[in-house]
């Protein structure tokens, strides 16, 4: 790897890399894998919140508004897990 003059790293996305990944996953595993990265995340998000967290980074800032989001996703997950065992 080079270095730029100045001593100023070039900007890495990781964060594409990441949403690649996680979809990648969501294709390969379907539901299961959305309502698992639902849950990681309505968990962590609730962790977040009892500590006293209640604005996000997230788009929808409040955390309230991603716990909710959060929730449908995995509630949505879990009635295509449901319809496809019937």
């Amino acid at each position: 790897m080079t270095r730029q003059s100045g001593g100023a790293q070039p900007y890495d996305p990781l964060r594409l890399c990441v949403y690649a990944t996680v979809a990648l996953l969501a294709w390969l595993l379907g539901p299961w894998a959305v309502l698992g990265f639902a849950a990681l995340g309505f968990a962590g998000y609730w962790r977040a919140r009892r500590a006293g967290l209640s604005r996000s980074k997230c788009f929808l800032r409040d955390t309230r508004l991603v716990l909710a989001y959060l929730g449908l996703i995995g509630l949505a997950a879990l009635a295509a897990i449901v319809a496809g065992l019937l």
